[in-house]
């Protein structure tokens, strides 16, 4: 009888226990649950994770591409893109493995990446010459990598400090979440990666609003003496929608601490048409991000520019349309955008004998000859257009073929001499006369295998 009893009683606790488990887990609030934003550009558009348990989910990804441009260059390099790196060649472009680590409240994330992009990713960061240590060499393999703590208060509060994505101009970092490979001015002249501490707080389920304090603009460490500072809203009143902005002030001019940096990154989403099941059109969206920015003082103007302060600022647009077909299984996007960016702060640079950055050998000088002219007051201008077919078999595999047409004001992109020597081998000694071929327009085709599990 005193055994049955026992028996009673601990089914009863069980029963008790698990009651309140569920109760707990019923009350935990989560934001923008129920909304499917798997169709958002720089989203990820699983459904549900695959590798998941406790206290780990896991995530790997594989990003491979070959690119032909049209102009043909001799040294196979590609000029003007963070997707990209080698022509006429099969490339792994990006090898990420990680995932998101929690017990209780404490959580951490680590990725790592190898590939073409951890070394095209860090390259413009001049904050790596500043005191020692190499930190280009040190963190290039770490896209993310940070630990917080989630507090259970509205929908949620995260405090993150570490490396983090930043917002990349609506885009994801991750080619695989995006509509389009190769990304237009706008979005691929933007930060990829913070370094610093991040708040995010859900007041709403439909509201996010984070804020950063972060070592600099695409930056491993600090330029002067003070941090950059940013933050996030992003607002989503139905799952059709989604409206964002960005925005950031700090000093990331190495040597000028009174020369200060603004930038504002603002973004609309809008799935216009949804019809899962059907076997024709199934899906149509929209997105447009404008982005506006400046830099002041020490030499440089903002928007009003004079003789001895030239101006300095930052103005784009790109607008992207996707329709999908087939229950969501075939995708075609089709956009482009427009940049002027007086003073090139934001351009990336041209590499090779083009590259204006500091030589790793001796950098009091610069890497290349013959470098892209950077003095404040320069122009460039730049626009483009892309057009691109996705075939989706799962949620863990796209294939995609990609057509794009950019041009520039002023000489920037590969020519068919390339921007590395005569014979496009860096071990070829270059004649007195023989200076990159930089051309001012480039016609590509991408092909790209974009994995995620």
């Amino acid at each position: 009888m005193k055994k049955s009893i026992s028996m009673v009683v601990a089914l009863l606790s069980s029963v008790t226990i698990l009651a309140q488990e569920q109760v707990a887990k019923d009350t935990v609030k989560v934001p923008f649950e129920g909304m499917d934003q798997t169709w958002q550009n720089g989203a990820d558009r699983r459904t549900s994770p695959v590798l998941t348990s406790k206290y780990f989910t896991g995530s790997v990804m594989i990003d491979g591409n070959y690119t032909h441009s049209f102009n043909n260059p001799n040294d196979n390099t590609v000029v003007g893109s963070t997707a990209l790196a080698r022509n006429n060649e099969m490339q792994i472009s990006s090898a990420n493995l990680g995932g998101d680590f929690t017990y209780g409240n404490a959580r951490g994330r680590i990725m790592t990446q190898f590939g073409t992009r951890s070394t095209v990713i860090p390259r413009n960061d001049f904050s790596v010459y500043r005191g020692q240590y190499d930190m280009a060499t040190m963190y290039r393999y770490l896209p993310e990598a940070y630990a917080g703590y989630h507090f259970n208060k509205w929908y949620g509060i995260n405090v993150d400090a570490g490396m983090f994505m930043s917002y990349v101009g609506l885009n994801s970092y991750y080619q695989v979440e995006n509509w389009e490979y190769q990304a237009s001015f706008t979005s691929d002249n933007t930060p990829w990666f913070f370094n610093g501490l991040r708040v995010q707080i859900y007041p709403t389920k439909k509201l996010k609003v984070e804020a950063w304090i972060i070592n600099g603009w695409q930056s491993y460490g600090k330029f002067n003496s003070m941090p950059g500072f940013g933050g996030n809203i992003t607002w989503c009143p139905n799952e059709a929608v989604k409206l964002l902005t960005n925005d950031y002030y700090g000093t990331d001019a190495a040597g000028l601490p009174n020369r200060v940096r603004f930038h504002s990154d603002n973004s609309l989403l809008v799935r216009y048409f949804n019809r899962p099941t059907a076997k024709g059109v199934s899906r149509m969206a929209f997105s447009s991000t404008c982005d506006i920015g400046f830099e002041k003082g020490d030499g440089v103007g903002g928007f009003k520019g004079t003789d001895d302060n030239p101006a300095q600022y930052f103005l784009s647009g790109m607008v992207y349309n996707r329709v999908w077909f087939n229950k969501n299984h075939i995708a075609w996007t089709v956009g482009g955008g427009y940049m002027t960016n007086p003073g090139r702060y934001l351009v990336l640079y041209p590499t090779g004998d083009a590259s204006p950055l500091p030589n790793p050998n001796n950098p009091t000088q610069t890497i290349g000859t013959h470098p892209f002219d950077t003095s404040a007051g320069t122009q460039f201008k730049g626009w483009d257009c892309s057009t691109n077919l996705d075939f989706m078999p799962n949620q863990s595999i796209t294939f995609r073929v990609e057509y794009v047409h950019r041009e520039a004001n002023v000489p920037y992109f590969a020519g068919s001499g390339g921007v590395t020597s005569p014979t496009g081998y860096t071990t070829t000694a270059l004649p007195a006369d023989w200076k990159p071929d930089l051309v001012k327009m480039e016609n590509r085709i991408i092909f790209a295998v974009l994995f995620r599990i």
